[in-house]
């Protein structure tokens, strides 16, 4: 007499393969790896979107036995579609695509030179067929409602971390030690973190607190009148939120335009990628339903920011000079800035899909390419007139971008070294702004 063991052999192979890739028992059809800032919310929120449009069918979620993870089901055609979502760190998320187990790799930091490197000889991470980003958060400082500060420099913070300032009452509060809430080591929040705050300066003190997700820092923090954390913009909760500054630009606090357009010091991109043009058509799909209007408008339910330009009347402070002021006056801010590419030559992925947004936007409102301004920043150069040249160049190379997307002849000055959002050398100073005409009403 055969055992169990033995009537179910491949079944059991099957099931030991699984097991040891760390996946569900229940096979899926596509695979989300990655960042627990894309994965706890946004993520399910995208594939549900997507599936409940290609489908026409009920949507249901269950979690599986491993923490930070989800199967999301529908039917399709008689058949489930499975997809599992698989939220523990953006770093997590490169190995599992790197390994061949993830179809697409969530993540909430671009990719590092060393992995596009190790992933050459199947595709290039860079370009757009497989860097795709899916929205934009900024990195909100939080602390407890009753906390009397309401804005530090980014060095202050990367002090904060390192441990050099300990004591609230070093800053203008109260006389309490400070409390450090962090994401961990496989967190792309942390890997941002890092970078944008505590760079080569500064290494963060090992009495901060470590976590995995972000809404529990969040919800620690808020609970705690000495402490002071990291999340992304969805996961703000209770926490009161700090405006942030760089170098001598005015500090701001994460919104709308601030964060969309990137001036805000600690915004950030957040990320899905594909080992170039998607061989499993659920990923393009998925893909493309998150890049386009619809999916982006889950974006913006999420608590992320979404990349569906609107029109905004900034509110201007003391530092914005009275000639810009005029050149604006008649105008509003599209949510949109063009950056370019690292050597600053070409326009960068988000950009180039950005151009087809601004075209949308137009179709939609019934404005034209006449209604368009485009004013481009330069970072701060040897002498004005350099400044000025560089200025304008960006903006006319947004022109043509333009032109080739159908939008011609858009009206374009520059700005020369003037209103930087960033320190010396920063690469968001770079940049181009749209504005659109809106004739004052009366």
């Amino acid at each position: 007499m055969r055992t169990l063991l033995s009537c179910f052999p491949t079944k059991l192979a099957a099931l030991l393969a699984l097991s040891a890739l760390g996946l569900p028992s229940q096979a899926t059809d596509l695979q989300i790896h990655g960042s627990n800032t894309v994965g706890a919310t946004l993520a399910p929120m995208l594939v549900t979107g997507y599936l409940e449009q290609r489908t026409g069918s009920s949507v249901s979620a269950k979690a599986t036995s491993v923490e930070n993870e989800k199967v999301i089901q529908a039917t399709d055609g008689g058949r489930p579609v499975r997809v599992l979502v698989a939220a523990h760190g953006s770093s997590t998320g490169y190995k599992a695509l790197a390994a061949g187990k993830a179809d697409i790799w969530a993540s909430s930091r671009p990719v590092k030179a060393k992995e596009a490197e190790q992933f050459r000889s199947r595709a290039d991470l860079t370009t757009l067929d497989s860097e795709h980003v899916i929205a934009i958060d900024g990195l909100a400082i939080l602390v407890h409602p009753s906390n009397p500060i309401n804005q530090l420099s980014i060095d202050t913070l990367g002090r904060i971390y390192a441990g050099q300032i300990r004591n609230w009452s070093e800053l203008g509060g109260p006389d309490r030690p400070i409390k450090l809430y962090a994401r961990d080591d496989r967190s792309g929040t942390w890997d941002t973190f890092k970078s944008l705050v505590l760079g080569k300066r500064y290494s963060l003190a090992a009495s901060a607190q470590r976590y995995e997700s972000n809404d529990q820092l969040s919800d620690d923090v808020s609970r705690d009148p000495a402490g002071i954390g990291f999340a992304g913009l969805a996961s703000v909760r209770s926490s009161k939120v700090l405006a942030i500054s760089e170098g001598d630009a005015p500090a701001l606090k994460p919104n709308q335009l601030t964060v969309a357009s990137e001036d805000y010091p600690l915004s950030r991109r957040l990320f899905m990628y594909t080992p170039g043009k998607p061989k499993n058509s659920l990923a393009s799909e998925l893909v493309e339903f998150a890049l386009a209007g619809e999916g982006q408008e889950l974006v913006a339910e999420s608590g992320f920011i979404s990349q569906n330009p609107i029109a905004v009347k900034p509110v201007f402070d003391n530092s914005v000079p009275a000639s810009f002021q005029r050149l604006t006056d008649r105008y509003q801010r599209l949510t949109v800035n063009f950056r370019f590419a690292e050597g600053r030559t070409k326009l960068d992925n988000k950009a180039l899909r950005d151009l087809r947004r601004v075209r949308d936007y137009l179709n939609q409102t019934g404005k034209t390419a006449d209604d368009l301004m485009l004013i481009g920043f330069a970072d701060q150069q040897s002498n004005e007139l350099r400044a000025q040249m560089i200025s304008e160049l960006r903006a006319l190379s947004v022109r043509k971008a333009l032109n080739e997307v159908g939008i011609r002849d858009v009206a374009y000055t520059g700005y020369g070294h003037y209103m930087p959002v960033g320190g010396r050398g920063s690469q968001r100073n770079g940049r181009v702004e749209v504005w659109i005409h809106s004739p004052r009403e009366g």
